[in-house]
């Protein structure tokens, strides 16, 4: 079979095919297996460019599926947050409404106080005038008893009073007298004790005419409302009304009593007639002190202040108290005004301010209610 072969082998032509047995390096059968490989690679990378864009895609599509969720959750949350600023804005409203309707309660209330105060102080007035006409008839009748008294018991059967027996007159004389006779000059003791005691109801009718720089410096004032003393309004009023009213004796307690008065951390309050001084000041053995500390003149004193904190009491008498309490009550209506808790037109305002002017400048005169 060699020996065939080795024929073979020589009969055949140089050019041809030769297949070798062993497949070697340079052999044509290479080129099939590259192809293959290639299009085992060329499918492999079709495969994985499949796969990516398909992640690609899905990846598209969750990010698309993502942006509309949180897009649909954004508008869920503005709308909520729409809701939230309109129940905001009306709860807002709300207090805005309740405030305003507390301020007005508040001044309303405080104006029916002022004028129930007012209202008070006129019925107390006129229960006192009242108590002083019946105290007065009281006294006239009085006295026309004790005159009667003193008539029956001078009249004797010897020597009879012709006053309380008109029959005993002259019939000229006894003609024109009717019902009962008194003795002229106990008649007229009596009615000279009733006209001295009963006081005359007479009528004034006040008449008030506007000082149109007073009025001016108010309004200026009214426009933008302070306790500072450098504006003209207040500044006139200190000069011509608080400093007079509050000029006492003792200057150094009444700079600490106006500094109390300005800073309303003054107090009033009547003395217990068992109540002992606690400021050296001489006092009855039942205890009232009997001298002012603001004067300094032996007065009854039925109050007595504090100023602040201090814890010490002073005791005054009726007219130093008057004074200090008409001083207080105008700081006490310009702080109304202040606050905006006085609600009228101004002119009557400015009159009410003339008023409590008034007041001042009678108090320190040394005039003030007899129940002081």
């Amino acid at each position: 079979s060699q020996a065939s072969f080795e024929e073979d082998s020589q009969k055949q032509p140089a050019v041809g095919h030769w297949k070798p047995l062993m497949p070697s390096k340079g052999s044509e059968e290479e080129p099939e297996t590259g192809c293959q490989d290639a299009g085992g690679v060329a499918e492999a990378q079709s495969t994985e460019q499949l796969n990516v864009s398909r992640l690609r895609s899905s990846s598209v599509e969750i990010r698309e599926k993502g942006s509309e969720f949180l897009r649909e959750e954004l508008h869920k949350a503005q709308k909520e947050l729409k809701l939230k600023d309109k129940e905001c804005e009306r709860l807002s409203k709300v207090r805005e409404q309740l405030e305003q309707e507390l301020e007005e309660l508040t001044a309303s209330l405080f104006e029916e106080a002022h004028k129930m105060v007012r209202e008070a102080n006129t019925k107390q007035a006129a229960s006192e005038k009242q108590l002083k006409e019946a105290r007065g008839k009281i006294d006239m009748l009085q006295a026309e008893v004790t005159a009667l008294k003193t008539l029956v018991i001078t009249s004797t059967p010897s020597s009879p009073n012709r006053e309380l027996h008109p029959q005993l007159q002259s019939p000229s004389k006894a003609v024109f007298r009717k019902g009962h006779g008194r003795n002229k000059s106990t008649s007229s003791a009596m009615v000279s004790a009733a006209s001295q005691n009963m006081t005359p109801q007479a009528v004034s009718h006040e008449r008030k005419e506007l000082d149109s720089v007073l009025f001016a410096e108010f309004q200026a004032w009214k426009e933008s409302p302070t306790l500072d003393k450098s504006c003209s309004f207040l500044d006139r009023i200190y000069r011509e009304d608080i400093k007079p009213c509050l000029d006492f004796t003792k200057q150094e307690l009444s700079e600490l009593v106006r500094v109390a008065v300005e800073q309303n951390t003054l107090t009033i309050e009547p003395v217990a007639s068992h109540s002992l001084p606690l400021v050296q000041l001489p006092a009855e053995e039942s205890g009232e002190p009997k001298q002012c500390a603001l004067s300094g003149l032996p007065r009854t004193c039925k109050h007595r202040i504090t100023l602040g904190d201090s814890g010490s009491y002073y005791y005054i008498s009726p007219s130093c108290r008057a004074r200090i309490t008409a001083v207080c009550n105008f700081f006490t209506y310009i702080r109304y005004i202040q606050q905006g808790l006085v609600r009228q037109d101004v002119e009557v305002m400015y009159w009410e301010v003339m008023r409590l002017r008034r007041e001042m400048s009678v108090a320190k005169l040394g005039f003030y209610p007899s129940e002081m």
